[in-house]
């Protein structure tokens, strides 16, 4: 681990991200996600939902499910992951309770991930021109945080895990995007087309290409032109190790 550069690190890692929807994970930090794949890094997604409410009157959630799933592994494609498991928890409707957390303790242990991603639950106001956090953003960033500490690394928590054969885990690493309190900003110009890319992938999401992809494109740094953009993407990130 280089304590100068976080997220640069001298071997390859294997890099777990749990989060609420398809579309989370390339909004949230599609860019650094590029980044560490393009370094030789393993990245696996944990999804909790697959976004079925994220549609309107004209498409079932049935449907909706099936199109997020192929759009999630499209846009992971691009970004270079290697694997995706959705726990098929109903969208809308996440609660971060013991169960959950078994679940995602399961995933930890299964996973055994060096770095962990997810989200800041604390976030109800992400920005200016967001409105609300979305609460299954909220609950899915709690109920991760609730797994890897203190329950994935101790024994003595969820011992039917220990009988499915799962040995305690605890990750070295984790980052929380979407926070408001960062203590992590990194410079990820090189990779936003990619992000781009990837986010086009969420078909049922982003509304008319062209102006989704302006918006985009505007989210360069304050101190940044549009003809000379900068990105960046920030976290709040916990050592354990």
């Amino acid at each position: 681990m280089n304590e100068e550069s976080p997220g640069v690190w001298a071997e390859p890692q294997k890099i777990l991200v749990v989060l609420a929807h398809p579309d989370d994970p390339e909004f949230f930090c599609g860019a650094t996600l590029a980044r560490w794949a393009r370094a030789g890094h393993r990245i696996h997604y944990c999804l909790l939902t697959c976004g079925d409410k994220g549609g309107g009157m004209d498409v079932t959630p049935q449907e909706l499910c099936t199109d997020r799933r192929q759009e999630q592994r499209r846009a992971a494609d691009v970004i270079g992951v290697a694997e995706i498991r959705f726990l098929d928890h109903e969208d809308g409707y996440l609660v971060p309770t013991l169960d959950l957390r078994r679940e995602v303790v399961r995933v930890l242990r299964q996973e055994r991930p060096d770095i962990l991603v997810s989200c800041d639950p604390t976030n109800l106001f992400p920005s200016s021109g967001y409105g609300l956090n979305h609460p299954d953003h909220r609950a899915a960033g709690q109920v991760v945080l609730d797994a890897v500490f203190p329950a994935a690394g101790n024994p003595h928590y969820f011992p039917e895990l220990l009988a499915e054969g799962l040995q305690p885990h605890t990750p070295r690493e984790v980052w929380l995007a979407l926070t408001a309190q960062p203590n992590v900003v990194l410079d990820v110009t090189d990779t936003w087309e990619i992000k781009l890319q990837a986010l086009k992938e969420h078909k049922s999401q982003i509304g008319d290409p062209v102006e989704f992809e302006k918006r985009m494109r505007a989210r360069h740094t304050e101190d940044s032109r549009d003809d000379a953009p900068r990105y960046e993407e920030k976290f709040r990130r916990i050592l354990f190790h």
